[in-house]
Protein backbone atom coordinates (compact mmCIF):
# COMPACT_ATOMS: atom_id res chain seq x y z
CA UNK A 1 0.00 0.00 0.00
CA UNK A 2 1.44 3.56 -1.05
CA UNK A 3 1.92 5.99 1.60
CA UNK A 4 2.76 9.88 1.16
CA UNK A 5 5.10 11.70 2.81
CA UNK A 6 1.99 13.68 4.75
CA UNK A 7 0.97 10.64 6.25
CA UNK A 8 4.56 9.73 7.44
CA UNK A 9 4.57 12.74 8.91
CA UNK A 10 1.55 12.42 10.48
CA UNK A 11 3.24 9.36 12.14
CA UNK A 12 6.07 11.15 13.09
CA UNK A 13 4.29 14.12 15.07
CA UNK A 14 2.89 11.52 17.30
CA UNK A 15 5.68 9.43 18.30
CA UNK A 16 4.54 6.25 16.12
CA UNK A 17 7.08 6.28 12.76
CA UNK A 18 9.14 3.52 12.26
CA UNK A 19 12.50 4.27 11.01
CA UNK A 20 15.87 2.14 10.58
CA UNK A 21 19.24 3.09 9.35
CA UNK A 22 19.91 1.61 5.69
CA UNK A 23 22.17 -0.77 7.56
CA UNK A 24 19.56 -2.03 9.63
CA UNK A 25 16.94 -2.01 6.78
CA UNK A 26 18.96 -4.83 5.33
CA UNK A 27 17.97 -7.52 7.87
CA UNK A 28 14.91 -6.47 8.24
CA UNK A 29 14.18 -6.93 4.65
CA UNK A 30 15.44 -10.19 4.20
CA UNK A 31 13.39 -11.78 7.68
CA UNK A 32 10.51 -10.17 6.45
CA UNK A 33 10.11 -9.27 2.72
CA UNK A 34 10.23 -6.75 0.48
CA UNK A 35 6.00 -5.93 0.75
CA UNK A 36 5.60 -6.67 4.38
CA UNK A 37 8.48 -4.48 5.59
CA UNK A 38 7.39 -1.83 3.07
CA UNK A 39 3.89 -1.66 4.75
CA UNK A 40 5.02 -1.50 8.33
CA UNK A 41 8.66 0.67 7.98
CA UNK A 42 8.23 4.90 7.29
CA UNK A 43 11.83 6.08 7.43
CA UNK A 44 14.88 4.65 5.99
CA UNK A 45 17.89 7.04 7.03
CA UNK A 46 21.11 7.32 5.32
CA UNK A 47 24.38 8.74 6.33
CA UNK A 48 28.10 9.91 4.85
CA UNK A 49 30.97 11.00 6.12
CA UNK A 50 33.90 12.12 3.86
CA UNK A 51 36.10 14.94 2.35
CA UNK A 52 34.26 16.85 0.11
CA UNK A 53 36.08 19.04 -1.54
CA UNK A 54 33.48 21.27 -3.64
CA UNK A 55 32.24 22.73 0.03
CA UNK A 56 32.42 26.25 1.29
CA UNK A 57 30.27 28.73 3.35
CA UNK A 58 29.27 32.55 2.78
CA UNK A 59 29.24 34.90 5.25
CA UNK A 60 27.71 38.90 6.18
CA UNK A 61 30.43 39.75 8.68
CA UNK A 62 28.60 43.21 9.82
CA UNK A 63 29.50 46.62 9.06
CA UNK A 64 32.36 48.76 10.64
CA UNK A 65 32.67 52.27 11.77
CA UNK A 66 33.69 53.90 9.46
CA UNK A 67 32.34 51.01 6.96
CA UNK A 68 34.69 49.54 4.94
CA UNK A 69 33.67 47.99 1.00
CA UNK A 70 35.49 44.44 1.19
CA UNK A 71 33.89 44.06 -1.79
CA UNK A 72 36.54 44.54 -5.15
CA UNK A 73 39.04 44.68 -1.96
CA UNK A 74 41.55 42.17 -0.53
CA UNK A 75 40.06 39.56 2.31
CA UNK A 76 41.48 36.44 4.31
CA UNK A 77 40.33 34.91 7.81
CA UNK A 78 43.58 33.25 9.07
CA UNK A 79 45.77 34.00 6.34
CA UNK A 80 43.10 31.90 4.08
CA UNK A 81 42.02 34.53 1.21
CA UNK A 82 38.24 34.93 0.57
CA UNK A 83 36.17 36.14 -2.27
CA UNK A 84 34.83 39.54 -2.21
CA UNK A 85 32.93 39.90 -5.27
CA UNK A 86 29.94 40.96 -3.68
CA UNK A 87 28.41 43.78 -1.92
CA UNK A 88 30.26 45.55 1.13
CA UNK A 89 31.01 42.83 3.54
CA UNK A 90 29.93 39.46 1.97
CA UNK A 91 32.51 37.12 1.51
CA UNK A 92 32.95 33.46 0.88
CA UNK A 93 34.73 31.10 2.04
CA UNK A 94 35.79 27.78 -0.01
CA UNK A 95 37.26 24.65 1.88
CA UNK A 96 40.01 24.10 -0.70
CA UNK A 97 41.32 27.62 -0.24
CA UNK A 98 45.44 27.65 1.03
CA UNK A 99 47.23 31.05 2.04
CA UNK A 100 49.65 32.50 -0.71
CA UNK A 101 52.64 31.49 1.24
CA UNK A 102 51.70 28.02 1.99
CA UNK A 103 54.36 25.15 0.40
CA UNK A 104 51.26 22.56 0.13
CA UNK A 105 51.50 22.57 -3.45
CA UNK A 106 55.60 20.80 -2.53
CA UNK A 107 55.31 17.42 -1.05
CA UNK A 108 56.11 17.75 2.25
CA UNK A 109 55.73 14.03 4.01
CA UNK A 110 53.34 14.70 7.03
CA UNK A 111 53.64 17.88 7.07
CA UNK A 112 50.26 19.66 8.27
CA UNK A 113 48.38 22.57 6.61
CA UNK A 114 45.91 24.82 6.97
CA UNK A 115 43.03 25.80 4.67
CA UNK A 116 39.58 27.19 3.99
CA UNK A 117 38.10 23.71 5.78
CA UNK A 118 40.25 24.28 8.86
CA UNK A 119 38.43 28.20 9.02
CA UNK A 120 34.98 26.33 8.58
CA UNK A 121 35.69 24.04 11.27
CA UNK A 122 37.39 26.21 13.36
CA UNK A 123 35.04 28.91 13.51
CA UNK A 124 32.35 26.01 13.85
CA UNK A 125 34.27 25.24 16.78
CA UNK A 126 33.69 28.74 18.19
CA UNK A 127 37.00 30.18 17.88
CA UNK A 128 38.12 33.69 16.95
CA UNK A 129 39.62 33.74 13.72
CA UNK A 130 41.89 36.87 12.52
CA UNK A 131 39.96 38.96 9.53
CA UNK A 132 42.21 41.40 7.31
CA UNK A 133 41.26 43.86 5.24
CA UNK A 134 42.18 46.03 2.48
CA UNK A 135 39.64 47.96 0.51
CA UNK A 136 40.19 51.53 -2.08
CA UNK A 137 38.19 53.62 -0.14
CA UNK A 138 34.55 55.22 -1.84
CA UNK A 139 32.59 58.07 -0.16
CA UNK A 140 30.24 55.87 1.41
CA UNK A 141 32.88 53.43 2.32
CA UNK A 142 35.68 55.44 3.57
CA UNK A 143 37.85 53.01 5.56
CA UNK A 144 40.80 50.81 3.99
CA UNK A 145 42.03 49.16 6.07
CA UNK A 146 40.40 46.92 8.63
CA UNK A 147 42.43 43.92 11.33
CA UNK A 148 40.43 42.23 13.90
CA UNK A 149 38.87 39.61 15.41
CA UNK A 150 35.83 38.04 14.75
CA UNK A 151 33.49 34.76 15.14
CA UNK A 152 30.65 33.06 14.22
CA UNK A 153 28.41 34.33 16.83
CA UNK A 154 29.56 37.83 15.89
CA UNK A 155 28.03 37.50 12.52
CA UNK A 156 24.75 38.21 10.92
CA UNK A 157 24.71 35.35 8.62
CA UNK A 158 26.89 32.19 8.29
CA UNK A 159 25.85 29.62 5.66
CA UNK A 160 27.52 26.55 4.89
CA UNK A 161 26.67 26.22 0.95
CA UNK A 162 28.22 22.96 -0.95
CA UNK A 163 28.00 22.86 -4.73
CA UNK A 164 29.09 19.04 -4.78
CA UNK A 165 28.38 16.43 -2.04
CA UNK A 166 27.12 13.27 -1.30
CA UNK A 167 28.92 11.93 -4.60
CA UNK A 168 26.67 9.11 -5.66
CA UNK A 169 29.26 5.94 -6.42
CA UNK A 170 33.40 6.38 -7.14
CA UNK A 171 36.25 5.31 -8.81
CA UNK A 172 38.71 2.57 -7.00
CA UNK A 173 42.09 4.51 -6.92
CA UNK A 174 45.62 2.82 -8.28
CA UNK A 175 48.84 3.63 -9.41
CA UNK A 176 50.78 1.10 -11.68
CA UNK A 177 53.48 3.64 -12.58
CA UNK A 178 56.78 3.63 -10.91
CA UNK A 179 56.85 6.53 -8.82
CA UNK A 180 54.87 7.95 -5.70
CA UNK A 181 51.75 10.02 -6.82
CA UNK A 182 49.73 12.64 -4.74
CA UNK A 183 46.44 13.14 -5.52
CA UNK A 184 42.61 13.82 -3.88
CA UNK A 185 42.28 10.16 -3.71
CA UNK A 186 45.65 9.91 -1.08
CA UNK A 187 48.93 8.81 -1.69
CA UNK A 188 48.72 6.07 -3.85
CA UNK A 189 51.93 4.20 -3.97
CA UNK A 190 53.57 2.25 -7.26
CA UNK A 191 53.31 -0.69 -9.12
CA UNK A 192 49.38 -1.59 -7.58
CA UNK A 193 51.09 -1.10 -3.60
CA UNK A 194 47.22 -0.10 -2.52
CA UNK A 195 44.18 0.86 -3.85
CA UNK A 196 41.69 3.59 -1.77
CA UNK A 197 38.21 4.63 -2.20
CA UNK A 198 35.65 6.65 -0.84
CA UNK A 199 31.49 6.37 -0.54
CA UNK A 200 29.97 4.87 2.60
CA UNK A 201 28.52 1.72 0.07
CA UNK A 202 25.47 0.39 1.52
CA UNK A 203 24.70 3.66 3.73
CA UNK A 204 25.08 5.88 1.13
CA UNK A 205 22.01 8.50 0.23
CA UNK A 206 22.49 8.53 -3.28
CA UNK A 207 22.65 4.49 -3.44
CA UNK A 208 19.62 3.75 -1.35
CA UNK A 209 17.53 6.12 -3.99
CA UNK A 210 19.87 5.47 -6.99
CA UNK A 211 17.26 6.91 -9.49
CA UNK A 212 16.53 9.82 -7.28
CA UNK A 213 12.54 9.12 -6.44
CA UNK A 214 12.26 10.58 -3.32
CA UNK A 215 15.95 13.12 -3.30
CA UNK A 216 14.70 16.05 -4.88
CA UNK A 217 15.39 20.05 -4.72
CA UNK A 218 13.86 21.38 -1.17
CA UNK A 219 14.72 17.77 0.52
CA UNK A 220 15.46 18.47 4.10
CA UNK A 221 18.74 16.40 5.40
CA UNK A 222 21.48 16.21 7.97
CA UNK A 223 24.26 18.48 7.27
CA UNK A 224 27.15 19.20 9.34
CA UNK A 225 25.36 18.05 12.56
CA UNK A 226 22.67 20.92 11.83
CA UNK A 227 19.56 20.76 9.57
CA UNK A 228 19.90 21.43 5.84
CA UNK A 229 18.58 21.33 2.20
CA UNK A 230 19.09 19.79 -1.16
CA UNK A 231 19.35 23.11 -3.31
CA UNK A 232 19.37 21.05 -6.24
CA UNK A 233 21.49 18.58 -8.27
CA UNK A 234 25.61 19.28 -8.02
CA UNK A 235 27.72 19.70 -10.08
CA UNK A 236 29.31 17.19 -12.07
CA UNK A 237 25.80 15.31 -12.05
CA UNK A 238 26.00 12.07 -14.35
CA UNK A 239 23.41 10.19 -14.21
CA UNK A 240 23.17 8.39 -17.67
CA UNK A 241 26.02 6.38 -16.65
CA UNK A 242 26.40 2.12 -16.63
CA UNK A 243 24.00 0.64 -13.96
CA UNK A 244 23.43 -2.58 -12.14
CA UNK A 245 19.90 -4.28 -12.44
CA UNK A 246 18.90 -2.67 -9.24
CA UNK A 247 19.76 0.90 -10.68
CA UNK A 248 22.60 1.73 -9.39
CA UNK A 249 25.21 3.28 -11.02
CA UNK A 250 28.40 1.34 -11.48
CA UNK A 251 30.57 4.39 -11.27
CA UNK A 252 30.73 7.64 -10.13
CA UNK A 253 27.09 9.11 -11.58
CA UNK A 254 24.99 12.01 -9.35
CA UNK A 255 25.93 14.35 -7.02
CA UNK A 256 23.97 16.96 -4.46
CA UNK A 257 24.34 20.67 -3.83
CA UNK A 258 23.45 21.14 -0.27
CA UNK A 259 23.22 24.54 2.05
CA UNK A 260 22.20 25.27 5.50
CA UNK A 261 22.75 27.06 8.95
CA UNK A 262 26.49 26.96 9.72
CA UNK A 263 25.62 28.17 13.31
CA UNK A 264 23.73 25.14 13.81
CA UNK A 265 26.61 23.14 13.24
CA UNK A 266 29.04 20.87 14.70
CA UNK A 267 32.99 20.63 13.74
CA UNK A 268 32.61 17.02 15.13
CA UNK A 269 30.38 17.04 11.42
CA UNK A 270 32.82 19.60 9.28
CA UNK A 271 36.29 18.38 9.71
CA UNK A 272 39.74 20.09 8.00
CA UNK A 273 41.73 17.81 5.89
CA UNK A 274 45.17 17.89 4.57
CA UNK A 275 46.11 15.29 1.73
CA UNK A 276 50.20 15.45 1.13
CA UNK A 277 50.94 16.70 -1.96
CA UNK A 278 47.31 17.18 -3.13
CA UNK A 279 45.70 20.03 -0.35
CA UNK A 280 43.29 20.61 1.90
CA UNK A 281 39.62 19.47 1.88
CA UNK A 282 36.41 19.72 4.26
CA UNK A 283 35.51 16.38 5.56
CA UNK A 284 31.41 16.59 5.89
CA UNK A 285 28.83 14.79 7.66
CA UNK A 286 25.99 14.12 5.33
CA UNK A 287 22.72 12.34 6.01
CA UNK A 288 19.39 12.25 4.11
CA UNK A 289 15.85 10.40 4.83
CA UNK A 290 14.39 8.17 2.58
CA UNK A 291 10.51 7.98 2.49
CA UNK A 292 8.97 4.23 2.41
CA UNK A 293 6.56 5.60 0.00
CA UNK A 294 6.34 1.81 -1.47
CA UNK A 295 7.74 -1.31 -1.76
CA UNK A 296 10.08 -0.18 -5.02
CA UNK A 297 11.44 2.76 -2.93
CA UNK A 298 12.33 0.07 0.07
CA UNK A 299 13.48 -2.33 -2.22
CA UNK A 300 16.42 -0.05 -3.50
CA UNK A 301 17.12 1.03 0.13
CA UNK A 302 18.00 -2.89 0.73
CA UNK A 303 20.23 -2.29 -1.24
CA UNK A 304 24.01 -3.79 0.36
CA UNK A 305 27.73 -3.94 -0.08
CA UNK A 306 27.95 -7.37 -2.05
CA UNK A 307 25.72 -5.02 -4.58
CA UNK A 308 27.29 -1.99 -5.33
CA UNK A 309 30.10 -2.29 -7.85
CA UNK A 310 33.05 0.59 -8.52
CA UNK A 311 35.63 0.90 -11.52
CA UNK A 312 39.07 0.35 -10.56
CA UNK A 313 41.31 3.20 -12.14
CA UNK A 314 44.72 3.65 -12.94
CA UNK A 315 45.31 7.53 -11.54
CA UNK A 316 49.04 7.63 -12.71
CA UNK A 317 47.75 7.65 -16.40
CA UNK A 318 43.73 6.77 -17.18
CA UNK A 319 42.30 9.43 -15.28
CA UNK A 320 40.03 11.47 -15.82
CA UNK A 321 39.32 9.69 -18.77
CA UNK A 322 38.07 6.55 -16.93
CA UNK A 323 36.98 3.49 -19.42
CA UNK A 324 34.73 1.26 -17.17
CA UNK A 325 35.65 -1.79 -16.44
CA UNK A 326 39.30 -1.25 -18.24
CA UNK A 327 41.14 -2.58 -14.95
CA UNK A 328 37.75 -4.55 -13.48
CA UNK A 329 35.10 -3.22 -11.21
CA UNK A 330 34.95 -4.24 -7.52
CA UNK A 331 31.97 -4.74 -4.87
CA UNK A 332 31.72 -2.45 -1.74
CA UNK A 333 32.18 -5.83 0.10
CA UNK A 334 35.18 -6.49 -1.50
CA UNK A 335 36.83 -3.19 -0.65
CA UNK A 336 35.80 -3.18 3.10
CA UNK A 337 37.60 -6.85 3.01
CA UNK A 338 40.31 -5.54 3.21
CA UNK A 339 41.94 -6.46 -0.30
CA UNK A 340 41.24 -6.59 -4.14
CA UNK A 341 42.47 -8.65 -6.75
CA UNK A 342 44.20 -5.76 -9.90
CA UNK A 343 45.80 -7.37 -12.86
CA UNK A 344 45.96 -10.57 -10.67
CA UNK A 345 47.85 -8.93 -7.90
CA UNK A 346 46.17 -8.67 -3.95
CA UNK A 347 46.10 -5.51 -3.61
CA UNK A 348 45.85 -3.74 -0.06
CA UNK A 349 42.37 -1.27 0.32
CA UNK A 350 41.63 1.58 2.25
CA UNK A 351 38.55 4.24 2.94
CA UNK A 352 38.44 7.48 2.87
CA UNK A 353 35.31 7.89 3.90
CA UNK A 354 34.23 6.82 7.99
CA UNK A 355 31.73 3.91 7.45
CA UNK A 356 31.73 4.64 11.62
CA UNK A 357 31.15 7.84 11.28
CA UNK A 358 28.34 7.16 8.42
CA UNK A 359 26.52 5.23 10.86
CA UNK A 360 26.42 7.62 13.68
CA UNK A 361 24.93 10.05 11.25
CA UNK A 362 22.24 7.82 9.95
CA UNK A 363 21.85 6.83 14.21
CA UNK A 364 21.48 10.37 14.45
CA UNK A 365 19.00 11.07 11.69
CA UNK A 366 16.57 8.08 13.17
CA UNK A 367 16.68 9.57 16.47
CA UNK A 368 15.39 13.24 15.45
CA UNK A 369 13.05 11.73 13.10
CA UNK A 370 11.93 9.15 16.20
CA UNK A 371 11.52 11.79 18.40
CA UNK A 372 9.54 13.85 16.18
CA UNK A 373 12.36 17.01 15.93
CA UNK A 374 12.44 16.28 12.20
CA UNK A 375 10.03 15.75 9.94
CA UNK A 376 10.33 15.02 6.18
CA UNK A 377 9.90 17.47 3.70
CA UNK A 378 8.28 16.80 -0.23
CA UNK A 379 10.53 17.67 -2.79
CA UNK A 380 9.64 21.10 -5.11
CA UNK A 381 11.61 19.81 -8.18
CA UNK A 382 13.12 16.80 -8.90
CA UNK A 383 16.90 15.96 -9.91
CA UNK A 384 17.93 14.94 -13.47
CA UNK A 385 17.67 11.44 -13.73
CA UNK A 386 18.48 8.60 -16.55
CA UNK A 387 18.04 9.64 -20.02
CA UNK A 388 17.35 13.59 -18.80
CA UNK A 389 20.12 14.69 -21.08
CA UNK A 390 22.09 15.76 -18.39
CA UNK A 391 26.16 14.20 -19.01
CA UNK A 392 29.42 15.55 -17.63
CA UNK A 393 31.59 17.28 -19.84
CA UNK A 394 35.11 17.54 -19.99
CA UNK A 395 36.77 20.43 -20.94
CA UNK A 396 37.39 21.35 -24.89
CA UNK A 397 40.21 23.49 -25.34
CA UNK A 398 40.51 26.07 -27.79
CA UNK A 399 44.04 28.14 -28.79
CA UNK A 400 43.67 31.55 -27.90
CA UNK A 401 46.13 33.70 -30.31
CA UNK A 402 47.20 37.30 -30.42
CA UNK A 403 43.56 37.33 -28.01
CA UNK A 404 41.44 36.07 -30.61
CA UNK A 405 39.51 32.90 -30.35
CA UNK A 406 40.29 30.33 -32.46
CA UNK A 407 37.21 28.29 -33.44
CA UNK A 408 38.04 24.39 -33.42
CA UNK A 409 36.20 21.99 -35.66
Amino acid sequence: MAKTIQEINEKIKKGKAVVYTAEEIIDVVKSKGTKKAAAEVDVVTTGTFAPMCSSGAYFNVGHSNPRIKLGGGTVTLNDVPVYTGFAAVDILVGATGIPEDDPRNKVYPGKFHYGGAHLIEDLVAGKDVRLEARAYGTDCYPRRKLETWIRLEDMNEAVLFNIRNAYQNYNVAVNLSDRIIHTYMGVLHPKLRNATYCSAGQLSPLLNDPLYHTIGVGTRIFLGGGIGYVVDRGTQHNPDVPRTDQGVPRMGSGTLSVTGDLKQMSSRWLRGASFTGYGVTLAVGLGIPIPVLDEEVLKRTAVTDEDIVAQVVDYSEAYPNCVPGSLGEVSYAQLKSGSITVNGKKVPTAGLSSYVRAREVANILKGWIAEGSFQLSESVAPLPSVDSGVKFKLLQERPILNNARVAVD
